[in-house]
């Protein structure tokens, strides 16, 4: 299981805590020290789309009109914090951001 997400974000410290409180094998993929793939981030954007974009965080707001406009990928690839975070990846399975569905689909 991969945990992409920043170490300074509560929802990823939360999920991470959750996952490893039920003994899952969770790997922290620290988005803004070790970028991801292209390939990384087009599975990202084929599973979610635009929901995969945090529109409402100050990093999206920041961008100029262009990155505004741009696809998800071009946006997560200049920065990879404006990705909703965390998105997990267990096995084939895609999750995106942890509310109480995706925390009990991967803690049970």
């Amino acid at each position: 299981m991969i945990l992409y997400g920043i170490p300074t974000c509560d929802t990823c410290k939360k999920a991470l805590k959750a996952l490893k409180a039920a003994g899952k094998e969770v790997t922290f993929h620290d988005v803004r020290a070790t970028p991801m793939t292209e390939a990384e981030i087009a599975t990202i954007v084929i599973e979610f789309g635009s929901r995969a974009i945090n529109s409402q965080s100050t990093t999206y707001r920041a961008f100029n009109d262009y990155l505004k406009a741009s696809e998800p990928e071009a946006q997560i690839a200049a920065q990879p914090t404006v990705m909703k975070r965390p998105v997990i990846r267990d096995g084939d399975q895609w999750y995106l951001g942890w509310d109480s569905a995706t925390e009990a689909a991967l803690t049970a």
